[in-house]
Parts: structure tokens; C-alpha cells; sequence
């Protein structure tokens, strides 16, 4: 049986994952509840020091060179994740994974916004942005591809447990999407790949 670990006082503890469900239904209202049905998602990890949208940087801009607010997503479900343009191993995966959710969701009957921050914006801008949406067939009004400042990227990054560096020409990521309800809360979390370095 799948097992998820959750930290208590007492420290690690295993708990079965159909246990947890079955008590995760009397505790979470049902869009949170479908997270934690989605393989690869489990409870917010320890360490992640911003669980609200509300506690990130608002001013970013969109693929469509317009501002956008990242706050302006409260009272909608969101799915986050960071990832960059010109990456050709984690970033598709991760979006790959994106579109599972997606099709899950669209499944249930659930809306959801996604939201992808872009690691590298010094080169990764509004049109190369756009260009990827249009390549990939990204194209739904619910899915928004953001750029910041430097600063505000590595902010975000910080807060949301996303691990990224450069070294030489290489971007070294992971791979983290977060799940965050109506209330603009972080509920749960999901890795798709093992932390790797991939060339620019």
C-alpha cells in the first residue's frame, strides 16, 4: 500500500495512504481532497515557508506582456510550478504532468487555474513565453506563464521550497508542483523528477 510521511512532534511517522483519505475526508473540503487523489501529491512538505498566495510577491507579467497579479487568484484553485523556456528534460515532464492534472480535473468537473514562473528572466520574456504556449498547444485562458524581476523569482523560489541554481551554462532545478485551494492556502505538493542539471 502507498504511504505518505507526515511530521509530528514525535517526528517521521508512515501512515498508510487510504487511512489518511479516509481522514482527509472528515478534514478537507472536496477540491483539496481530489489533490491528494492525484498520484505524485501528498501533504506540504516541511520547510516551505509561504503557505498562502498572499504571502508571495504580487507584480508579475503574463506571455501576453500584460501585468498580472498573482493574488488576484484567490478564490480559485491553482496549480503552481516553476520551470524555464529553454529546458528540455525536467520542464516538459513537469508540464507533461501539468496536463495530466489538467485532464484530470476537467475530468471531475473541477476548475483550476495553473500557473507556471518562469526560473529565467533574462531570457525567457513575454514572447519566448508565448511561443512556448503556442508549441506545446497551451493555449486555455486558465493557464498563465509569468515573469518577474530577478529578485521576486528567487523570493518566490525560496518560499515555495523550489531548489534552483546556475552553474556554468546550466540551470540545475527540481521539479515541485504545488497545490493551493480557493482560500489561496497551500495544501498539497508533488515532485515529478529527481533534482538534475540540464543544459541551456
Amino acid at each position: 500500500m502507498p504511504v505518505i510521511h507526515s511530521r509530528s512532534r514525535e517526528g517521521s511517522r508512515r501512515l498508510p495512504c487510504g487511512r489518511l483519505l479516509r481522514h482527509a475526508r472528515t478534514l478537507l473540503p472536496t477540491p483539496a481532497l481530489l489533490l491528494l487523489t492525484l498520484p505524485a501529491a501528498w501533504p506540504a512538505a516541511a520547510g516551505v515557508s509561504a503557505t498562502r498566495l498572499a504571502q508571495l510577491p504580487a507584480a508579475w507579467m503574463d506571455d501576453g506582456g500584460q501585468h498580472f497579479d498573482l493574488h488576484s487568484l484567490e478564490g480559485h484553485a491553482v496549480v503552481l510550478t516553476m520551470a524555464y523556456a529553454t529546458c528540455h528534460r525536467v520542464c516538459p515532464m513537469t508540464i507533461k504532468r501539468l496536463q495530466q492534472v489538467q485532464r484530470e480535473y476537467d475530468r471531475r468537473g473541477t476548475r483550476a487555474e495553473f500557473v507556471v514562473i518562469g526560473y529565467d528572466p533574462d531570457n525567457d520574456d513575454a514572447a519566448a513565453w508565448r511561443q512556448y504556449r503556442q508549441s506545446r498547444h497551451l493555449t486555455r485562458s486558465n493557464w498563465h506563464f509569468l515573469i518577474g524581476a530577478r529578485e521576486a523569482v528567487e523570493q518566490t523560489a525560496r518560499q515555495l521550497g523550489f531548489e534552483f541554481w546556475r552553474y556554468d551554462q546550466h540551470v540545475v532545478h527540481d521539479s515541485r508542483i504545488l497545490y493551493f485551494d480557493e482560500r489561496g492556502t497551500l495544501v498539497a505538493t508533488g515532485e515529478t523528477t529527481e533534482l538534475e542539471s540540464i543544459k541551456r
